[in-house]
């Protein structure tokens, strides 16, 4: 059983790998790798919604995630690029917190993801202006099987063999990371007796607009 009453790690960023890994080798939850992410708009109103992380960097403390750059979150991460998180696993009792900075992902990075999609994926990336209306799902595929039939694409409902296709990133359209300057463990525990562990550490921005990061600390909560 894991706990933290024994000695504590200096870095936490193991501690999450290792997490993530056992819950993907689980395969109780469908999506092992969702996570609640929270952001702000410029007035300070939140709102939420699930992601799947597609990367986790062990060296410099990010995670990363992909999406439409006109999307409701992405135009909320210009006007406060400060976000929250939170991966929950409940078939494992644990459940993992964190706040940081969110940057847009290098070109080269977005485009290796981008190649490893299916076509058909690669096609709602063009044609979705996601968080925008739409009267019905129809005009949503009418646009597709337009978009596909300008890039020699099938139709979506084609039922040929499915082929190797090669589709550009559309330049609106990438990853995001984000920057840990807090991870809090929480672990379920009977009667309520939770662990929780907090680890913190300084984070801004330099004069390129990269991130610095400090030294790890951490602390022991109260459930």
């Amino acid at each position: 059983m894991i706990s933290f009453s024994s000695q504590i790690p200096k870095d936490p960023l193991p501690i999450v790998h290792a997490w993530m890994k056992e819950a993907e080798n689980k395969k109780t939850q469908p999506h092992p790798n969702a996570i609640t992410i929270a952001s702000t708009d410029v007035s300070g109103k939140p709102s939420a919604r699930v992601l799947l992380i597609k990367d986790l960097s062990l060296k410099e403390g990010y995670i990363v995630f992909h999406t439409h750059y006109g999307s409701r979150k992405s135009l909320e991460f210009i006007d406060n690029p400060w976000a929250a998180g939170v991966i929950h696993w409940d078939h494992l009792s644990r459940q993992i917190r964190l706040e940081g900075l969110i940057t847009k992902s290098p070109d080269d990075e977005s485009d290796a993801y981008f190649a490893t999609r299916d076509w058909r994926s690669q096609l709602n990336a063009w044609t979705s202006e996601q968080s925008q209306p739409i009267s019905d799902y129809k005009q949503l595929l009418d646009r597709a099987n337009r978009q596909a039939k300008k890039m020699n694409l099938p139709k979506l409902d084609s039922t040929g063999p499915d082929k190797d296709f090669s589709v550009q990133r559309p330049p609106f359209w990438g990853g995001f990371r984000m920057w840990f300057c807090s991870i809090e463990f929480w672990i379920a525990r009977s009667a309520r007796f939770h662990e929780r562990i907090l680890y913190k550490r300084s984070l801004k921005k330099d004069d390129d607009g990269g991130p610095v990061t400090g030294p790890w600390r951490h602390q022991k909560l109260q459930p």
